[in-house]
């Protein structure tokens, strides 16, 4: 038995099946030739969609080029019924077609993707009502204590070896970089982040630092071993918790850091710093009040908050595929919703920045690790989960360049704390990178 086969048969018939991404590819053979009716709804698709440069390929070979627009992409539809999802509802069908492989791209897939959310974001606007509510993305699913639990479980539960084949090999960061420079690396960029948000919470040695969702608690290490501050980090994610008390030990710093499993939600005591880094986006809008009021009484009176967590430039549902499949619970706010966590509990707001196109820079390097390993990443799970993660990826670095996602660095602290920076002078001293990583 192989090494890979090993690992397959490790992992149980009902955690297998557990994952909606690991199905088998579907059979698209296909004996007839598509009606005209058909070749009408493609044409009407793509007018409807903004007439981006994308041709389509049908079932037995035709070919249908776009009417305004010399092709850049091709899109092949294997079977009819295809189409026939894809009209229906692109938003969650695009998404399960290009992974049971009955959807095909020619062309770069991120800038298919890019191509296709300008095209689709300018002819909305002159979309009828009835089209609207028939692609509109549906509500996330809940967030409650249950719930957030499962569905974390989800995506982040799929086994640390998966993501240590395309994060950084630092300290397992799976948030935005921080591309201080264009041409560092992924290893410096994400450890430049993790200096980055240090240097706007301000910490000093013997500082006490509570951090809401820890990923794989390269934070909480970052902290302890270069500012000397003790940190309490939560997390729902027993894969994650496994290897960041691991790490810890293994780096000498676990009289510094506490790894809690349990919910945010139950955060005790009081803090000189409350952080949370790619977390918010799993609270869901509802929870946004009670976050408020926990971020106030855990933080000391001159205490300093960072939440960092993608966004929009307005309200807007997640992509329904991806809420489905990927991030079920997901929903990136607004600015102006960021700023209702603020506003509800008397908060003063100390800088707001945003990194979409570090964003994009760093899921182009995940996308390339990924591709890298794409051949064992299938022999861990399946083709199907394999392209499921490939348009993930990709779409996300469309929606990051086209600007249909944001990423907000938002610090706070209480309105009546005036041991505050007169300037910006302490983040900008000396690169946040290092040299090397």
């Amino acid at each position: 038995m192989t090494e890979s086969t090993a690992r397959k048969t490790e992992r149980s018939e009902k955690e297998h099946k557990a994952h909606v991404l690991t199905l088998p590819l579907a059979d698209t053979r296909v004996d007839r030739e598509p009606h005209t009716y058909e070749r009408w709804l493609v044409t009407k698709l793509m007018n409807m969609a903004g007439s981006p440069s994308v041709r389509f390929r049908l079932w037995n070979g035709d070919v249908i080029e776009p009417q305004h627009h010399e092709a850049s992409f091709t899109l092949h539809l294997k079977d009819p019924k295809a189409l026939y999802s894809l009209v229906a509802n692109p938003n969650l069908a695009f998404g399960d077609l290009y992974a049971a492989g009955r959807l095909d791209v020619e062309g770069d897939l991120p800038d298919l993707m890019e191509t296709l959310y300008r095209a689709v974001h300018a002819a909305r606007e002159k979309w009828p009502r009835w089209l609207d509510a028939l692609w509109k993305n549906h509500n996330p699913r809940s967030t409650g204590i249950a719930e957030a639990k499962e569905n974390i479980h989800h995506h982040y539960d799929l086994g640390n070896e998966f993501y240590q084949l395309w994060l950084d090999q630092a300290e397992m960061q799976y948030t935005c970089a921080y591309y201080e420079e264009p041409e560092l690396t992924l290893e410096q960029a994400q450890l430049a982040k993790l200096e980055h948000v240090c240097r706007k919470l301000r910490l000093r040695p013997g500082m006490t630092v509570v951090e809401a969702g820890c990923g794989w608690g390269g934070l909480a290490r970052y902290m302890a071993r270069n500012y000397g501050v003790k940190v309490h980090s939560y997390n729902i994610s027993r894969e994650q918790l496994a290897y960041a008390r691991q790490e810890s030990k293994r780096q000498g710093l676990d009289k510094l850091i506490t790894y809690v499993e349990d919910d945010y939600r139950n955060i005790d005591g009081q803090y000189d710093a409350f952080v949370s880094i790619g977390m918010l986006e799993h609270v869901g809008k509802e929870n946004y009040p009670a976050l408020s009021e926990l971020i106030k009484r855990s933080l000391k009176p001159d205490g300093i908050a960072l939440l960092h967590s993608i966004g929009r430039n307005r309200p807007m549902l997640m992509n329904a595929w991806i809420e489905k499949r990927i991030f079920p619970g997901a929903y990136p706010p607004s600015i102006g919703e960021f700023m209702e966590i603020c506003e509800h509990g008397d908060f003063s707001v100390l800088d707001v920045e945003n990194l979409r196109l570090h964003y994009a820079q760093t899921l182009t390097h995940w996308m390339e690790r990924f591709e890298a390993n794409r051949d064992t990443i299938a022999d861990m799970y399946d083709e199907h989960f394999t392209r499921a993660w490939r348009l993930y990826l990709a779409g996300s670095i469309a929606a990051f360049r086209a600007g249909s996602l944001q990423l907000f660095q938002v610090v706070f602290t209480h309105g009546g704390n005036n041991q505050l920076p007169r300037n910006r002078r302490h983040l900008y001293t000396f690169p946040a990178a290092p040299e090397e990583a």
